[in-house]
């Protein structure tokens, strides 16, 4: 049997109140003009390249005791202040009276995935990170942030973060990788076909619009419902319009899978994401961030890094059959050319054009190898672009006679372009982190979590 006591983060609203607000960060947002109802306003990009504040730890009154339990665990009023200081201090968040409950319920969600992932942790006896594997991650944490190590502690112990915790919560977050990692290997494998298909998939997509997006999704279920995840996303704009790094709030708030790259979903194609996204991406400016935009399931907020017309380089491999016809030949002898060439399209593969081609007379063959797109003779381009892989063309004439043309691959070119490993790392680390949510939530519901009212 499930069991499952579990309010959200209302339910806390009176244990903890803010004694000091900075009155800056109460400002309202920007006022939009008229054709901008989608743009919140714009970030600040040296925001995101600014070293960590390290500002006084602000000031909460909390109940003592215990706030809620986890299965066998409990959380305290001081876990759950602990864990809301690493959520601002890492996000960069300041505490006002309209964004607190969404800080607290983030804490207080971190918290119960975190005893959850402990006690999973433990069942596996060969699963134990030791302190050395924690200072490296913390070592990475401070190289992001631009610090090094000992400054980026003394930063979070000058915001009244007890390090002991905070080494215990990194600890969790290495084992749970290393155990999602280890349980899921086989199932998060790509093969190369997924490979393959998304390089073409790509390839495709290069001529159209794209868009080089940070993402922050919040999920309802999470929050506590859809109103929550949509005053949360408010909150989040407003503070992010005022300064906070985007990358940063997307680490701690996002429940998307880019969340662990500060939110960067990388380059999107137009038409390959959800309508009321793309709705939005069609609209924001460069620079700009989003207001929230509700989608099923929860609620997303975007931020426009750069746009892109499409790759400027595409590259394709081509093999073809012609007849010579002269320049200046009459339409009789063109005709009498491709009429020939047309009888032989339906037999012809990437494979046996050329061995076609020597087979009969007045045909010459030849394999014109991987070219850019841009140095094909004009007549050549449509087909280049456009053909499916493995598709004979019709009947092409150029100055020098009647083609067919073998489209046999085409990628990605330029600096820009991924490579096939490239591809397949990001395929399989959504398949972990898709994974890893399912694993996690079957866990969060065979649980008996209990918050105290």
């Amino acid at each position: 049997m499930r069991l499952k006591r579990y309010s959200t983060g209302a339910a806390l609203a009176a244990l903890m109140v803010v004694a000091a607000v900075e009155p800056s960060w109460a400002q309202t947002a920007p006022a939009q003009t008229a054709g901008s109802q989608q743009a919140a306003g714009a970030l600040n990009p040296a925001a995101e390249e600014a070293p960590q504040r390290a500002t006084p730890a602000p000031q909460f009154r909390m109940a003592d005791g215990i706030i809620a339990t986890v299965n066998d665990r409990i959380i305290t009023g001081f876990d759950l202040r602990q864990r809301m200081l690493v959520v601002m201090a890492m996000s960069q968040l300041q505490p006002t009276e309209e964004n607190i409950a969404a800080i607290q319920q983030q804490a207080l969600n971190d918290l119960i995935e975190q005893h959850l992932q402990t006690q999973e942790i433990a069942k596996f006896e060969t699963l134990r990170i030791t302190d050395e594997e924690v200072d490296r991650e913390i070592a990475d944490i401070a190289r992001q942030a631009g610090a090094s190590p000992e400054s980026f502690l003394a930063f979070l112990q000058q915001g009244g973060i007890a390090i002991p915790a905070f080494r215990e919560q990194i600890r969790t977050e290495v084992g749970w990788r290393e155990l999602v990692g280890g349980r899921f290997r086989d199932r998060a494998r790509v093969s190369r076909s997924q490979v393959e298909q998304t390089m073409r998939q790509l390839t495709e997509s290069a001529t159209k619009p794209q868009y080089l997006v940070g993402e922050i999704y919040l999920e309802a279920a999470r929050v506590g419902g859809m109103q929550e995840a949509m005053n949360g996303a408010r909150q989040l704009v407003q503070q992010m319009i005022q300064g906070a790094p985007f990358m940063a709030v997307a680490r701690q708030f996002s429940a998307a899978p880019s969340a662990a790259r500060g939110g960067d979903a990388g380059w999107i194609v137009q038409g390959t994401t959800q309508p009321a996204l793309q709705s939005v991406m069609d609209t924001l400016e460069v620079g700009q961030l989003s207001n929230p935009i509700p989608v099923e399931g929860g609620v997303y907020i975007l931020y426009m890094r750069d746009k892109r017309s499409g790759a400027s380089t595409s590259m394709v491999k081509m093999k073809q059959i012609m007849i010579e016809v002269p320049e200046d030949a009459d339409e009789a002898q063109v005709a009498a050319a491709t009429q020939r060439l047309e009888a032989l399209r339906g037999q012809l593969t990437c494979d046996n054009i050329l061995t076609r081609a020597t087979s009969e007379a007045g045909l010459l063959g030849a394999d014109l190898g991987e070219s850019d797109v841009a140095d094909l003779a004009p007549q050549f381009q449509q087909v280049a672009r456009s053909a499916e892989i493995g598709s004979i063309s019709t009947a092409v004439r150029t100055p020098l006679g009647v083609h067919l043309l073998a489209v046999c691959d085409r990628r990605l070119g330029g600096p820009e372009a991924p490579s096939m490993q490239q591809v397949e790392a990001r395929l399989q680390n959504q398949n972990y982190a898709m994974l890893g949510r399912r694993y996690l939530r079957d866990l969060r519901e065979d649980a008996l979590i209990e918050i105290k009212q």
